[in-house]
């Protein structure tokens, strides 16, 4: 089944800098739409960047030009790079698995998430 394990949580000073890791098993990693989700504690889940099965990136207003998006589909990993972080960064930090096959990433439905790793963001 589909299996999602992220890591690289951390508590950090503000303007510090966290790679977040996710290893996914079970499905098609090449293929899929991955994403990064965050949920701050209070607050409802929301979306920060997307990449597709060609590399095509998205990202949510708030985190561009902070955060960059990879992966590496030989170790079955996505990444998500945070630059510049802020104390209201502060959040549980979920990778989720969409669609296969699609190009374009962001406007799609996101059925699998991990356990989530969190980012705490001290000021």
């Amino acid at each position: 089944q589909v299996q999602l394990v992220e890591s690289g949580g951390d508590s950090v000073q503000a303007g510090g800098s966290l790679r977040l890791s996710c290893v996914g098993s079970g499905f098609p990693f090449t293929d899929a739409c991955m994403a990064w989700f965050r949920q701050a504690p209070g607050q409802g889940r929301e979306k920060v960047a997307t990449i597709s099965r060609l590399g095509t990136s998205f990202f949510a207003d708030a985190f561009r030009g902070r955060f960059t998006i990879s992966k590496d589909s030989a170790k079955e990993t996505l990444y998500l790079h945070m630059n510049s972080l802020k104390a209201e960064d502060t959040a549980m930090y979920y990778c989720a698995v969409g669609p296969f096959d699609r190009d374009y990433c962001w406007y799609v439905d996101y059925d699998y998430f991990g356990q989530g790793t969190q980012v705490t963001v001290s000021s």
